[in-house]
């Protein structure tokens, strides 16, 4: 039996999780292929591309570059995936075990064992600008060239405290956090009947993140 995978980050470059998108083209039953590769703990993406097809060639070239990009370094990554046949291709192993990169899959006919991917994309595609179809691959790709600088460093995400992916990423939240600080502090001096029971006080972003935490793990974070 295949077990459901437990991964636990902590710091960024330490799990990334990464999935295949179809984007719609112009007319009916045409598809281009959207890749992207996430941090699990910071959000950001560290990886995409469009194709206009699904390939584990084009794969193993994204996970490279990604990995370059990043300065990976042997046994420092584990890269979460779904069970689909890019992902469990003989090239992409191959790539993982040279460079070092412990690779977990979800379990079969399993839906939320990829969540923070399948969020990624859920975000994407509930943006007001995106479209019901692309009218050509070029199309797609100025598409995500404008969304993921915006997504990584723009976008406020909810499971990271409102600070940007790339400030997590990037270990800029303390100086954000300061800033946030400051700024409620003054709020509190100027009205401190707006606040119950103490002053305000900035959020951080989790210290941990996990997909599919053991029952002990999802008691002490819930």
């Amino acid at each position: 039996m295949y077990t459901q995978p437990e991964l636990l980050a902590t710091r960024p470059n330490e799990v990334w999780s990464w999935d295949i998108t179809k984007l719609k083209g112009p007319v009916k039953w045409t598809y281009y292929y959207l890749y992207v590769i996430l941090d699990l703990f910071s959000r950001y993406v560290v990886g995409w591309m469009i194709a206009e097809r699904e390939s584990a060639t084009l794969a193993q070239r994204l996970i490279a570059d990604s990995c370059n990009k990043q300065k990976i370094v042997k046994d420092q990554l584990t890269l979460h995936a779904d069970r689909g046949s890019s992902m469990k291709s003989k090239a992409v192993v191959l790539l993982l075990a040279d460079l070092g990169v412990t690779k977990t899959h979800s379990r079969p006919h399993v839906s939320n064992d990829n969540p923070f991917s399948e969020s990624q994309f859920k975000t994407m595609k509930y943006r007001p600008e995106f479209p019901e179809r692309f009218g050509s691959l070029q199309d797609a790709r100025a598409f995500g060239c404008a969304f993921f600088p915006w997504y990584n460093g723009e976008h406020r995400h909810s499971g990271v405290a409102l600070y940007t992916p790339s400030d997590v990423h990037y270990g800029r939240v303390h100086e954000v956090h300061q800033r946030r600080q400051a700024a409620l502090d003054a709020a509190y001096q100027r009205s401190p009947n707006r606040f119950l029971h103490k002053p305000p006080e900035a959020a951080l972003p989790p210290q941990a993140v996990w997909i599919n935490p053991p029952k002990e793990a999802a008691k002490t974070t819930d």
